[in-house]
């Protein structure tokens, strides 16, 4: 008989063994995804369940499955268990956590989801219990108690008892709220009384504590509310986070069957998102088998791509080659359904003649370019086809595909139309808390007034790293105090918060296709544009599972060369397609190398205008390099410079061995494409097509991955075996290392290229009908409309201002005085809405006479009969805009009466006739700018050049000698930061005889920071660098003016100026005249409103 101390040691060893099987899985947590209320994101949980041993951790957002592919990715990698559900919270209110047991019941429950999201409105979600019940199978399901437990809880205990029987649990929480101990009591008796088992949760809105500041912010924002409003709203403690199995057993001290609990629903528990079997539609085989058809169709186009007359020989041996090896692969992973689905959207595009283009990896294809997928022929390009497909990769093709971004969709409605919203559906695009967003929801929930919070959004830039949130140089910088408590919270948490997810949009193209249900595989939800639906998943969720996306994107350049065409023909009646325009210009390549390129696709950029004159283009292979070569890849592994030199003649290019020189001979020796990175892999280390595609995927991602290293033994002992001496390879693989993560594919380029040449041939040849184009299409671009319509006038086209006896809608062409003259559109007067623009025209007859006119005869209101006038529409009428203005405010009714609308008369006498003093030329742009945004008359720097004595104007810039210091007044137009830039800001600006490039690093900038980002008019002083005809201004001093611009209407201030001639200091930032133009809002925001910049990130 066993001694009391031997039974102790007994039992110690019993528990130690019991607590050794045992693992904690907490199924029941509540992600970032479950927008501003969980606190962590779905990859925090998955690495703290591994820091904690947990068996496994189930990611259940409310009514939603939107955070699980990301959970799924980070399990996969670190080797955590996790399962998929989702918090059900039905219209009643009650609350069941769903855990699908196996691939049905997943799909059950994203019907079930699909279901409730698709009868409400977006982001909302409406499931009734019934509906529950309809879809429970394979479901198991655990009753969140609420939190006061009453008669009406036992009763819904004792239904759904009743109705879900062995797969229904009840969950237990232990959060040390005082009465934990009661509550516990009570929830084991009614679950003891319906035999349902208790699960142990923590309900958990964060994988660790620290979380909960972020927490009660985030319930704030969402309850639109201070903190100090918030009450009860907020969080009791930090306890509802991520627990051990110790802890666990601890607080369930009494009730450790709970804690078990949850891991026999875990073995009860079989499915993982890798089971999604994602099945392509197969109706655009026309019940064929697919590759059949594919292989069919293949041979009926290869005729139309090279025509017996250009190819008398027949179909190049090399074309051949590439298209059994394609066909071989696509049979091998089973993508001919794919492809075909891509060739029936093409196809209907092409029917409806709707300008498209495929491009990116695809272009690699001469499958994609027989079929008409690509437009640019594979016989210009040194195609590695692995880069498109690979059949080692096993990862599905990506084909972009451009329509005009007008049209688009048209093409949108038509896969709907032909698989059935069930089938069809666009993925979503998570909109996350970028930096100012963050400081301004944050703040509002901090209590931190409007005008502190414009003050600190007002100085951060975009999305870049060094400026994630204001830190204490910015609050300085915003005239605040960096030591205020609360604006250092705001500073802490609205960092914490950068990056969590606000809501889902739609992704701008990405359609998922499925061969059965898609409410199958993932929820489905309305968007918020009508007659469309989109899943839950985005682009990044969509690869991670392999599952096919078709991207159906919109691209303003194809719009505006449809329109080109289309005004060609009907004023010059030459027709074009982007096939017949004539290859090989030289007068386009000699304007692209004046850079002449405002407006042109691809190449109008401030980086693109400045290298276009040292590149020179003089072929199309030179504009697919002067498209990949300004890009961050190149720049930063060093290859512009060299590349340049080389192609000047000042240095030779130099290739290491025969092979490579096949490779590098047409970049002169410089890598510059994914491609030739891959065939330097391929060529000079010995690597397979597969094993290059590695490589590249590896340098796409080894800032984040580091994986890139496991090649670079590989890539050096194959060049080594191959002749090249170490340290030529190890320069070899640094260089394609310096530029991996950024490398621009050639195909991509060349697709773009064609763009590039078909653009500038409009420019070059036909400038009237490109501007018109171009204005029509916008917003598109670089540039604003008024530098659209300075370049038009600096290239000779007569521009004329919009006019209600004379404008539509859109920009025309009409007869002018020497040639066609630009006739502005009604589009362009800020507040017009096409449907007013279409009754003006329609009911313009013979003309209108009087401003009363439009409103009789077009039924345009008083409203916008103002703002015809305010932008001077009424000229033809011989009205000045003062005189319109006038007429305009005497109309009073909505619509004229009908007994009166005859006799043209209306409730009220025609008023009577008064003479009002004309407006000066300061008024007028002023006006201008206030309703076009642009002026025809003078430009605003003409006016107050006076005011900048000393001052450089922009054509002299042409002849001002290098390393000349000097001073400059303009516009901003742009400013630029590139994130390869290091924080230099570029800016353009803009006066009265053209742009002018200034370059800010980062020492000034930080110095001007509040004039650089705010200031719409500026004074900079610094020394002129030049190249040839490329001009920067390297500033060293910045001045805002911007308060200038709200003196244009002051005519005693202009008279003054230009009598005497003398300039005027800046006056503090805080003066503002005493009158501005608008008393509802501040001067500042007035002037940004009035010359507005394009900034880019």
């Amino acid at each position: 008989m066993a001694s009391p101390m031997g039974k102790q040691i007994n039992g110690l060893f019993m528990g130690l063994e019991v607590k050794k099987m045992l693992q904690f899985a907490e199924l029941h947590t509540t992600t970032n995804f479950t927008f501003l209320e969980g606190a962590s994101h779905p990859e925090d949980y998955v690495r703290r369940a591994k820091e904690l041993g947990l068996e496994a951790v189930a990611i259940t957002d409310r009514n939603s499955l939107a955070g699980v592919v990301r959970a799924y990715a980070e399990a996969r990698k670190i080797g955590q268990r996790i399962i998929i559900g989702s918090e059900l919270v039905l219209s009643d209110g009650q609350c069941l956590i769903a855990l699908p047991t196996d691939r049905n019941a997943y799909g059950r429950l994203c019907r079930l989801i699909s279901l409730g999201r698709q009868r409400a409105e977006k982001g909302q979600c409406l499931i009734h219990k019934e509906d529950v019940l309809e879809w429970r199978e394979g479901i198991l399901f655990i009753l969140h108690p609420p939190e006061i437990i009453d008669f009406s809880f036992e009763e819904n205990v004792r239904y759904w008892a009743m109705e879900l029987g062995s797969n229904l649990y009840m969950a237990a929480e232990n959060l040390l709220l005082g009465h934990d101990d009661i509550r516990l009591a009570q929830l084991h008796e009614i679950a003891e009384a319906h035999n349902i088992p208790v699960v142990a949760s923590n309900h958990a809105l964060m994988d660790v504590p620290e979380n909960r500041k972020v927490a009660d912010i985030l319930t704030c924002i969402r309850e639109h509310c201070t903190i100090e409003e918030a009450g009860t709203c907020l969080q009791k403690n930090a306890e509802r986070h991520l627990k051990g199995t110790d802890e666990m057993l601890e607080l369930f001290a009494g009730y450790e069957a709970a804690v078990r609990e949850s891991q026999k629903i875990t073995s009860r528990i079989n499915f993982c998102l890798s089971e999604l079997k994602y099945e392509y539609p197969d109706e655009v085989s026309n019940g064929q088998d697919p590759q059949t058809e594919l292989e069919r169709l293949v041979t009926r186009r290869l005729p139309v791509r090279y025509p017996p007359h250009l190819f008398p020989l027949g179909v190049p041996e090399k074309v051949t080659e590439l298209i059994q090896r394609e066909l071989t692969v696509i049979k091998e992973l089973e993508y001919a359904p794919y492809f075909l689905t891509i060739y029936d959207i093409v196809q209907f595009a092409t029917e409806q003649k709707i300008l498209c283009q495929g491009r990116g990896s695809a272009a690699n294809s001469v499958v994609c370019y027989i079929l008409g997928i690509t437009s640019v022929s594979p016989d210009r390009l040194d195609m590695v086809f692995e880069r498109f497909i690979s059949a080692a990769r096993n990862e599905p093709p990506d084909i972009d595909v451009d329509f005009e971004h007008e049209r688009r969709e048209e093409v949108i409605q038509y896969i709907y139309e032909k698989y059935g919203r069930h089938r069809a559906g666009l993925s979503a695009t998570v909109i996350c808390y970028r930096a100012r967003s963050a400081i301004r929801e944050v703040g509002k929930a901090l209590g931190l007034s409007q005008d502190t919070l414009s003050s600190m959004t007002g100085l951060i830039w975009g999305w870049s790293g060094s400026d994630q949130a204001a830190n204490r140089a910015h609050i300085r910088a915003s005239g605040l105090d960096p030591d205020d408590r609360r604006l250092g919270l705001c500073a802490e948490l609205s960092r914490k918060i950068m990056g969590y997810p606000r809501h889902l949009s739609q992704h701008v193209g990405g359609f998922i296709i499925t061969k059965s249900r898609l409410d199958d595989i993932v929820p489905v939800e309305n968007a918020a544009m009508e007659n469309r639906t989109v899943i839950e998943w985005d682009k990044d969720d969509i690869d991670t599972l392999g599952i096919l996306k078709v991207d159906v994107l919109g691209l303003g350049m194809l719009s505006c060369i449809r329109k080109a065409f289309e005004l060609m023909k009907t004023h010059y009646g030459v027709s074009h397609t982007l096939a017949s325009v004539p290859e090989g210009d030289d007068a386009v390549y000699d304007m692209l190398g004046r850079a002449d390129s405002i407006g042109v696709f691809q190449v109008e950029s401030r980086a693109q205008m400045s290298f276009l004159p040292r590149m020179k283009p003089r072929n199309f292979y030179d504009l697919v390099i002067e498209v990949a070569i300004v890009r961050p890849g190149p720049i930063q592994g060093d290859m512009v410079h060299p590349y340049i030199r080389r192609r000047d003649g000042k240095e030779k290019p130099v290739y290491p061995s025969k092979e490579l020189e096949g490779v590098l001979k047409k970049t002169l020796g410089v890598p510059l494409f994914q491609e030739q990175a891959m065939r330097i892999a391929i060529v000079g280390a010995g690597f397979s097509p597969d094993e290059a595609d590695q490589l590249r995927r590896a340098m796409a991602t080894f800032r984040k991955m580091g994986t890139i290293n496991s090649f670079r033994d590989k890539f050096i002992q194959g060049m080594a075996g191959n002749g090249y001496d170490t340290e030529f390879a190890e320069r070899c693989f640094k260089q394609i290392e310096g530029f991996g993560e950024y490398g621009f594919p050639e195909s991509h380029a060349a697709s773009f290229a064609l763009l590039v040449y078909v653009s500038a041939w409009l420019k070059c040849h036909y400038p009237d009908v490109f501007a018109c184009a171009l204005l029509n299409s916008q917003p598109m671009g670089f540039y604003a409309p008024a530098q659209i319509i300075r370049d038009a006038r600096e290239h000779g086209i007569e521009v004329r201002p919009p006019d209600v006896n004379y404008s539509d809608w859109d920009s025309i062409l009409e007869l002018g005085e020497n040639g066609l003259a630009l006739r502005l559109g009604l589009r362009q007067i800020k507040g017009l809405n096409e449907e007013d623009a279409d009754w003006i025209a329609a009911a313009r007859q013979n003309g209108y006479v009087t401003v009363r006119d439009l409103w009789f005869w077009a039924g345009i209101r008083p409203a916008v009969l103002k703002r015809l006038a305010n932008a001077d529409a009424f000229a033809s009428l011989q009205l000045s805009r003062r005189d319109a203005i006038w007429q305009a405010s005497g109309i009073k009714g909505e619509n004229p009466l009908p007994l009166f609308a005859y006799a043209k008369e209306d409730e009220q006498s025609l008023d009577p006739s008064v003479t009002l003093p004309p407006m000066h030329i300061g008024e007028n742009v002023l006006q201008d700018y206030q309703s076009l945004r642009l002026s025809l008359r003078d430009h605003p720097l003409k006016l107050l050049r006076p005011q900048f004595p000393g001052t450089v104007q922009a054509k002299a810039l042409l002849n001002t000698p290098h390393k000349h210091s000097l001073s400059v007044a303009g516009l901003v137009l742009a400013r630029q930061r590139p994130g390869t830039a290091k924080g230099v800001i570029f800016m353009t600006l803009e006066d009265e005889e053209g742009s002018i490039n200034v370059v800010v690093w980062r020492k000034i900038f930080e110095r001007y920071r509040r004039a650089v980002m705010t200031g719409r008019l500026v004074r900079i002083s610094g020394v002129l660098e030049r190249k040839g005809i490329v001009t920067h201004l390297i500033a060293d001093r910045i001045t805002d003016f911007s308060h200038y611009l709200e003196k244009l209407d002051d005519e005693a201030f202009l008279a003054q100026s230009s009598v005497n001639g003398t300039g005027h200091q800046a006056p503090p930032q805080s003066t503002r005249r005493p009158k501005p133009i608008n008393p509802h809002r501040h001067p500042r925001d007035m002037t940004k409103a009035l010359f507005p910049s394009r900034d880019f990130h």
